[in-house]
Order: C-alpha cells, then sequence, then structure tokens
C-alpha cells in the first residue's frame, strides 16, 4: 500500500510538471507572439502540438505563425485541423486564411468551397462579396495574364531584397544582406536581420555595384519602403520607431513602424523627422507620392481601417503642412491586408493584398484614380507578375514600360528577390463597347427618326445619350465593366429598356421595338397585333386550345370586357402539311374552338365570328412540296382576332 501510495505521488508529480511545462511552454510562446515575432512562436507552439496537446485557441496562433512568415503548406495543414476539430465559435478569418494558404498551394476547388462557407458565416465581409460577386475570378486573372515579360535582378542577394523605387537612373531598394553582423539587432517577426537602404547605379559610386544609401538615413533598426520627388531632393522612408536612436515600444509592446522625411542639402540627407500624423500606436508605413506630389499614399493599421492594413492619402500642403489622412474606402481596402502602395505617372494605384481574388498570398493589383475617386474597377495584374506565394512593392514606369517587384517565389535567389520586367501590353481599366442599333415601331415596323437612346447607371443617371438618324440608327458607347441599363424614349411611345452586363469585347447590337402609348384600332385591324400579344398556336393536327394560348387569348377577352361594342373575328390557319381541304376543315375547327373558350369565358356569342383558312394564308415560303423546319410550320398555326366593329 504504502508503495502504490508512494508510486502514485510520483505519477502525479511528474504529470503535474508536465503540465506546468506545457504551460510555460505556451505561456512562453504567447509573449512572442503578442510581440508579432513569429518564427520563434512556430517551434514552441509545434513542440506543444508534437506531445499531443492541442487547443483552438493553439492552433489559430501557429496557423497564424505560419501565415505570416507565408509558410502557406504549413497553415494550411494547421487551419485544416482547426476548422475540423474546433469549427464551432472560429471566427470567420480563419476560413478566409484556409481559403487563401490553399489557394497558394493550388487548391483552388477547396479554397471556393471555404471561401463559400466564409461568405455564409459572414456576408458583410467585403471578402465574401468580391469572391461571391466573382466566383470565375481566375478566369479574370488569366484574362489578365501574359503582359508581362520578366526578368532577373543581378543585384539579389541570399538575403531578403524587395521595395524598390526609381531615384535617378538607378533604384533604391530594402535588403538585410549584411546588417546582422551584432544578432542583438537581428529583428523577432521572422528572425531575418533588419534592414536597410541600399542603391544601384543611382550614382557614381554605385555603377554596377550594390551600395549602402545615406550614411543619415540608416540605422541599426529597421528602414525600408522609400519614395523620392520628382528633383531627387525629398525622401519619404520608412523607418522602426525610434527616440534618440532606441526603439520605442507601444502599450502592447510592439515596435510600430512611422514614415520620415528626409531633405538633400549639398549632397547630404539631412533635416530627417517623422511626419506630424505617425502615431506610437499604430503603424504608418510604404509612402509613395501622386504625380502632382501633393498627395502622399501610405499604408497603415490607423483607427478606421478595415482590415490588417489599409491603403490611406494625406494631402501635402503648399506650406509643408499635412491633411488629415483619409482611407481610400471598401472598393480598395478589405479585411485582410492591403499594403505596398505605388502611384505612376499616369495615376493608377498598383499594390498588394491578399483580401482581393488572387492565386494565393499577396497578390499585385491596379485601379485608375480618377478625379481623386477611388471607385474604379480594381484588377488583380495577372500571371507571371503574380504567382501563388507573396508578391509586392510593385513599380513602373509608364513611359518605357519598364519596372520592378518583389517576390518569394520559388527558385528564386534569398527569402525575397526582385525581378523586372517589361510591360508589353497595357491593363485594361476602361472597357468601351460600341453599341449600335435601330428604334422601331412595334405594330408597323416602321423606323422611328428621332428617338432618343440613352445608357443608364444602376443609380439612374444618365451616362450618355444618342439621337436616330433618318434610317432609325443611333450609335452609343458604354463601359462594360459596369452594369448598364440602354433605354430608347420617343414621344408618343412607351420607353422600351434593355439591362446590359457585358464581358466580351465584341460589339453589340440592340434593336428597340417601341409600343404606342395610345392605339386607334379600325375596322379589319389585327387586335393581336394591336395588343402585342404573342401568336396563338396550335399543335399539330389538334384544335383545343394550349395552355400557353389561353394566356393570350384573356387579353383579348379584357379587351372585350373594356370595349363592350367591341366585335371580333377569329381567323384560323394552318401549315401546308397534309391534305388542302383536311387543312381547311381543321382550321375552321380551331376558330370555332377559340370562339367557343371565349364564350365560355362570358363573351357574348353574338360579339364574335370564327373562320378558318386552312392553308392558304401561310407567313412564309413553306408551301407544299418545301421542305422546312417544324419551327417554320408552327409559325402557320396560328389564330388572329380581326376588329369588325
Amino acid at each position: 500500500m504504502i508503495k502504490r501510495i508512494f508510486l502514485l505521488t510520483v505519477l502525479f508529480s511528474v504529470l503535474g510538471n508536465a503540465l506546468i511545462a506545457q504551460d510555460r511552454l505556451i505561456n512562453k510562446a504567447d509573449e512572442k507572439y503578442s510581440d508579432y515575432s513569429f518564427s520563434p512562436a512556430i517551434d514552441i507552439y509545434k513542440r506543444v502540438l508534437d506531445k499531443g496537446y492541442t487547443s483552438a485557441d493553439l492552433l489559430m496562433k501557429l496557423g497564424n505563425s505560419y501565415y505570416f512568415n507565408a509558410e502557406y503548406k504549413e497553415a494550411s495543414e494547421i487551419y485544416k485541423r482547426l476548422l475540423s476539430e474546433y469549427k464551432e465559435g472560429i471566427g470567420p478569418e480563419y476560413y478566409f486564411r484556409y481559403a487563401q494558404t490553399l489557394r497558394s498551394l493550388g487548391e483552388y476547388d477547396l479554397s471556393k468551397d471555404v471561401m463559400a462557407e466564409f461568405s455564409q458565416i459572414t456576408s458583410a465581409d467585403v471578402r465574401a462579396n468580391l469572391y461571391m460577386a466573382e466566383r470565375d475570378y481566375l478566369a479574370e486573372i488569366e484574362k489578365n495574364s501574359g503582359r508581362y515579360d520578366i526578368g532577373k535582378f543581378a543585384f539579389n542577394s541570399r538575403y531578403s531584397d524587395f521595395a524598390p523605387s526609381f531615384y535617378g537612373e538607378g533604384l533604391i531598394f530594402s535588403s538585410d544582406r549584411d546588417t546582422g553582423n551584432l544578432a542583438r539587432y537581428r529583428h523577432t517577426w521572422n528572425s531575418k536581420d533588419f534592414l536597410d537602404l541600399y542603391k544601384i547605379n543611382a550614382d557614381s559610386i554605385s555603377v554596377n555595384k550594390v551600395v549602402k544609401f545615406g550614411d543619415n538615413i540608416n540605422t541599426r533598426y529597421h528602414e525600408s519602403t522609400s519614395v523620392f520627388t520628382k528633383d531627387g531632393n525629398t525622401l519619404y522612408f520608412t523607418r522602426n520607431n525610434l527616440f534618440d536612436g532606441k526603439t520605442v515600444k507601444d502599450e502592447k509592446g510592439v515596435v510600430r513602424l512611422k514614415i520620415f522625411k528626409a531633405v538633400k542639402e549639398k549632397g547630404v540627407w539631412t533635416h530627417i523627422e517623422e511626419l506630424p500624423f505617425n502615431s506610437e500606436s499604430y503603424s504608418i508605413a510604404h509612402p509613395t507620392l501622386s504625380p502632382d506630389e501633393k498627395i502622399l499614399y501610405f499604408a497603415s493599421d490607423m483607427p478606421g481601417s478595415y482590415g490588417e492594413s489599409d491603403i490611406f492619402k494625406v494631402a501635402i500642403n503648399s506650406d509643408g503642412t499635412y491633411g488629415t489622412p483619409v482611407n481610400l474606402g471598401n472598393i480598395i481596402n478589405t479585411e485582410a491586408r492591403e499594403t505596398f502602395p505605388y502611384v505612376t505617372s499616369e495615376n493608377v494605384l498598383y499594390f498588394s493584398s491578399d483580401g482581393h481574388p488572387g492565386l494565393g498570398g499577396l497578390d499585385i493589383f491596379a485601379t485608375k484614380i480618377s478625379n481623386s475617386q477611388y471607385i474604379g474597377t480594381v484588377l488583380n495584374v495577372g500571371k507571371p507578375v503574380n504567382s501563388e506565394l507573396d508578391d509586392f512593392t510593385f513599380i513602373i514606369n509608364e513611359e518605357t514600360r519598364n519596372g520592378y517587384f518583389a517576390s518569394n517565389r520559388e527558385n528564386g535567389v534569398g527569402e525575397d528577390d526582385i525581378y523586372s520586367f517589361v510591360e508589353t501590353k497595357k491593363l485594361e481599366f476602361d472597357c468601351i463597347k460600341p453599341i449600335t442599333g435601330t428604334v422601331r415601331d412595334k405594330i408597323s415596323n416602321e423606323v422611328l427618326v428621332g428617338a432618343t437612346v440613352k445608357v443608364i447607371d444602376e443609380n439612374n443617371e444618365e451616362l450618355a445619350s444618342a439621337i436616330t438618324d433618318s434610317n432609325g440608327n443611333y450609335s452609343i458607347t458604354i463601359d462594360c465593366n459596369k452594369g448598364n441599363f440602354v433605354r430608347a424614349t420617343m414621344q408618343g411611345y412607351v420607353p422600351s429598356e434593355e439591362y446590359l452586363n457585358i464581358s466580351d469585347s465584341k460589339p453589340l447590337i440592340v434593336d428597340f421595338y417601341l409600343e404606342r402609348d395610345t392605339v386607334t384600332a379600325g375596322y379589319g385591324d389585327d387586335l393581336a397585333k394591336l395588343l402585342q400579344l404573342s401568336t396563338i398556336y396550335f399543335d399539330f393536327d389538334r384544335y383545343n386550345v394550349r395552355p400557353d394560348a389561353e394566356i393570350e387569348i384573356q387579353k383579348v377577352i379584357a379587351a372585350m370586357e373594356k370595349y363592350p361594342s367591341l366585335k371580333l373575328k377569329v381567323t384560323s390557319h394552318t401549315d401546308s402539311q397534309g391534305v388542302d381541304a383536311y387543312n381547311l376543315w381543321l382550321s375552321q375547327k380551331r376558330a370555332e374552338s377559340t370562339v367557343a373558350y371565349m364564350v365560355s369565358k362570358g363573351i357574348a356569342s353574338d360579339r364574335l365570328q370564327g373562320e378558318g383558312f386552312g392553308e392558304t394564308r401561310l407567313v412564309n415560303r413553306c408551301v407544299n412540296g418545301v421542305k422546312c423546319s417544324k419551327a417554320e410550320h408552327q409559325l402557320n398555326r396560328r389564330s388572329e382576332f380581326l376588329i369588325l366593329e
């Protein structure tokens, strides 16, 4: 008994120590996670998981640690386990990230299924709407692909090289290639060295070789993503939050990013100062300038952001002060990451996102800025610039069509590599489609001269208009990236409208047949034509009223009820198939059947007559001996309603 008690005591002690050790590991990992130190957290969480200990919280954090380090295969496995073992209570964010990792691995069908679940959970999410609205987003990406010839950047290292920016005839870029001499200065986001700015072919010192940029710019911490004014004398760049040479952490213990400005005087970069809208509690990074240099664009997770980071803009005033930062809105920003903006001389905004439909990881997207509006179509620039992994920091010279971007795709030299490219075909933002057609009177088929054809948007605002010429023809254009209503109007006629949601590039012909708003009928007119009835047909060798014909006959009955003095003659016809005499009999039976039906519905018999004409009044070429299709013969099996009084 004493021995058993001793063994139980030892066992509980061992178990207790194991649980305490497990808790310590998790707590240690949590500390690393909250510091955005994802690489150390991965090792610790994985150790706990390998020992058989698991929880929803652990899987969330381990999956996120992989995800934010672009280790999508590992992240996918963890998210899959999380959603299968702890489905209840898991937020929609994890469905979205799981779908992202699946796309990175090329598992597009499964990714779509997961996105469908995501959309059901949170229909209000911008990304859900984007994916549900663009179910065939891969076809859209394919349409934009093949427009770039990708080349190598000869100055990549085995470390991270990214964030190119134009400077003079050369480039400034960010790299951690030789900043790791002192281990204490390593950045714990991914256990890589801190970043500095470098130049290549930017001046005589850097011809065909990589040289550190500006002694006063680089510090022992991060410097990255830069943009220069056109005169080359003002620089905006990203740097860690520093004070007196030391990093400053926010209340959560995170060292935030800030944008700094520097001015070149006598060849030296000086007057280095942070921008006034920086903050100790959120990051502001990745600056770029508008073509007129009056607007600074950047990425931030400041309050008012839709997601993990959004694209913002701020006015640069003539006196050197700044306006209030403004979010670019939910056409561009989603609940995920939008970052690394770049604006071209033609006012095209390029940025990276994992919230818009893409191939996986961060993809590069573009949208046209028009009149300071950010409501245009956001387009994925396609392959080969975009890949299944992260693609970012895209820049392009609109005149030469040459540019650069960075990616962590496979077969690179280092962790992140810079790639050069030549754009062989411009991205089409404006899809202008010509529409032509003729406007006619629906009854007489006569062309209508002077009719107005308008393009109307979803808010019923007129976008364009045209007037029909002497032949009743019109020509107009629409933007096929938008849903458009095309409406034809003319005095004395009921307007006619078509909704066009166009995706191809072929010209479109839309003819309009307008109904008169007032119809004057006379002796011998066909009431069916005046009332715009569908033709009343009969089955082959049958004279009973078909269900579809009942609907049209009811319209005639309604007209007769409205006008008690109206009298009609029902004329029925057959096709040419069969014996002529038989067809004459059959048509008479059809006329009588129609009259009997109307009488049964309350129309007085003395207001109706019926006569059959057999095959004597064919509407087409299908006479005896002519081979015709079933559809052509069907046109002759009909009834008409001629006005007698």
